[in-house]
């Protein structure tokens, strides 16, 4: 009686051993006497024990946080750059047999191609230009996978730190910047009066008329000053209707 029901219990664990359940985000590898037999799932799959090996893969975008890497740019600025990576398996066949550990081998790959892509630009497209480095770090990343069986859909640079001291000087460079734009505009604008009063007196000097009234008009803005005595000279061509020919 004993014997019977650990044989029973044997058949219902060797049952149980067997089928296997797999989540619409999951595929198995399988693997027939050590031999690779293609990949199933999801669902309910057929394993027979002792024949038959299943490896479970993920198949889900997975994040990858690079850590800070110390990196010098073409124009030899120390900085530490780090970035964040997604990527999904997309061939569960080739993530097990083509590499032990996929997470950790997209990780290590991340790390060089960061520090290779960051060296090989200044500065200034490190901080301006971001956009174009993430677009580098994926395109690369994902030819390097892509005999793993995994995809990398994106990679974005998250923090670039600085030292104090060329944090000091590219803030000096940008004051030096501001002036220059500055001064830049306010010659613009001076050349900009100086051809108004140009263009100004070539109208007035062809209107004689035109320029007695401006003179006048200046007069009223003078009568408005608190000042009880104005001094001004009048000049010839002023009075030169009122005169007739007897003033010629």
């Amino acid at each position: 009686m004993p014997f019977s029901i650990a044989v029973v219990v044997l058949v219902i664990v060797l049952v149980f051993s067997t089928i296997k359940v797999l989540n619409e985000y999951e595929r198995g590898v399988m693997f027939t006497l050590g031999r690779f037999t293609g990949t199933k799932g999801p669902g309910v799959i057929i394993v027979i024990p002792l024949i038959q090996q299943m490896r479970k893969v993920d198949l889900r975008v997975i994040v990858l946080n690079v850590p800070k890497q110390d990196v010098i740019t073409r124009d030899n600025v120390s900085v530490k750059v780090n970035a964040v990576v997604y990527f999904r398996i997309v061939d569960a066949g080739k993530a097990i047999i083509q590499v032990e550990n996929a997470f950790d081998a997209t990780s290590q790959v991340a790390q060089t191609t960061l520090r290779s892509v960051v060296g090989q630009h200044e500065m200034d497209d490190l901080l301006a230009q971001r956009d174009k480095l993430n677009i580098d770090l994926q395109r690369i990343l994902d030819q390097s996978t892509e005999t793993w069986g995994i995809k990398v859909s994106t990679v974005e640079i998250k923090d670039v730190d600085l030292d104090e001291s060329m944090i000091r000087a590219m803030a000096k460079q940008a004051e030096a910047e501001r002036t220059r734009r500055a001064k830049i505009i306010h010659a613009e604008g001076e050349s900009q009066a100086a051809q108004t009063l140009v263009d100004a007196a070539k109208a007035l000097g062809q209107a004689p008329s035109a320029l007695q009234l401006r003179y006048l008009q200046t007069l009223a803005d003078i009568s408005h000053e608190r000042t009880q005595i104005i001094v001004f000279p009048l000049p010839l061509d002023l009075i030169k209707p009122f005169l007739g020919p007897r003033g010629e």
